[in-house]
């Protein structure tokens, strides 16, 4: 299976980080060594002062696709979850200011956590799905899917023209404002409408 990761998708984001408004999907990839093993905590990697924290909404795919008509997307997937895209700043920008890729920074191992999915069907929209992470019990990132630039059937539709969509793939649809600096001993914990779908220590 492959990750296939979105920036840039809320407005909020752009703006805090600073970065241009794209005019279509940023598109980036992580390996399956990416995904930490479930219930591990998260340890800091050595080559980084900086780990931020992005929590996203996940769409898993049910079945393969390619050049996927819009109107047809809702049919490649029947799960959304919440996971976070681990991501070393101070080597993002590093790579960034030199016109280099993004990987290092961001597909490392361990740095995209997976939680628990829900059934789509229980939800009443999928453009207002209200998703939280708090650390140590503190609110510090919250958004809703009616706040994405592009909304889930767009994305599968758009990525689709350049990858073939596997059963098992996952989408991570981008993340709001709020990013920051995880430490150890930091507990992050996701929740989408209040319910809780993973619970991570940071070490």
């Amino acid at each position: 299976m492959k990750i296939i990761c979105i920036g840039r998708n809320y407005a909020s984001h752009i703006e805090e980080l600073k970065n241009e408004r794209p005019s279509e999907p940023v598109i980036f990839l992580k390996p399956d060594t990416a995904i930490l093993p479930f219930k591990a905590p998260f340890i800091i990697p050595e080559f980084s002062n900086e780990i931020h924290h992005e929590v996203e909404i996940l769409v898993k795919i049910s079945k393969v696709g390619k050049y996927i008509d819009e109107k047809f997307a809702h049919k490649y997937y029947d799960e959304i979850g919440l996971g976070i895209d681990f991501t070393a700043r101070d080597l993002q920008n590093k790579l960034k200011e030199k016109g280099l890729p993004w990987e290092k920074s961001k597909a490392f191992d361990g740095s995209a956590i997976i939680g628990d999915f829900l059934p789509k069907n229980s939800f009443t929209s999928l453009e207002n799905i209200n998703f939280e992470l708090t650390n140590n019990g503190k609110s510090v990132q919250k958004g809703n899917t009616s706040q994405m630039l592009w909304k889930i059937d767009e994305l599968i539709a758009y990525v689709s023209q350049y990858f073939t969509l596997k059963k098992g793939d996952i989408i991570f649809t981008g993340t709001p404002e709020g990013v920051a600096k995880v430490s150890e001993k930091d507990v992050l914990e996701g929740f989408i409408n209040d319910k809780k779908l993973f619970s991570l220590h940071i070490k």
